[in-house]
């Protein structure tokens, strides 16, 4: 017991999306970004990756729903603990093919839509998703949910430079 106790502590300790700092300073990132902002690595445009994002927080709204693979039941417990770890993700780590951004987007219009999408994600509140199950990983907690998505905006704002 001591052990979950001391990981759940450890859970509880990094950044998540409920935190109106935290928040705050995820805003303040997306709008730094420009039209012209180049990526440090990876092939998808900024607003591409607006749009990705916008995409991938949908799931937590209930605004995106997808059904993975079978294979993710079985892969699914790795790929969760790779996720709720503290160490940044790798860069050029390969993207879910439903969240693949191939075409031209408007960068104004992908700005608003993700400011919209995490406003809703907030104002909806931890009570939302607390339980909520993820395409991928099953249920989370709404701290799961919060850090994961923290996690990854932060990702990709680093690879955007911001």
């Amino acid at each position: 017991m001591l052990l979950f106790e001391t990981l759940n502590l450890k859970l509880t300790s990094m950044p998540t999306l409920f935190e109106p700092q935290v928040a705050q300073e995820i805003i303040a990132r997306i709008n730094q970004l420009q039209p012209t902002t180049q990526s440090k690595w990876g092939k998808m445009s900024v607003a591409q990756m607006l749009k990705h994002c916008t995409d991938a927080l949908g799931t937590a709204t209930g605004d995106v729903i997808i059904k993975p693979p079978f294979i993710f039941k079985i892969i699914a417990p790795l790929i969760k603990k790779k996720v709720m770890e503290q160490k940044p993700y790798k860069e050029g780590l390969p993207t879910a093919k439903e969240f693949i951004v191939k075409d031209d987007r408007n960068f104004e219009d992908e700005k608003h839509q993700l400011l919209e999408r995490i406003n809703k994600f907030i104002s909806n509140g931890e009570a939302k998703v607390d339980g909520l199950r993820h395409p991928a990983f099953g249920k989370l907690t709404a701290y799961e949910w919060g850090f994961s998505q923290w996690k990854h905006f932060d990702h990709h704002l680093k690879q955007f430079g911001v």
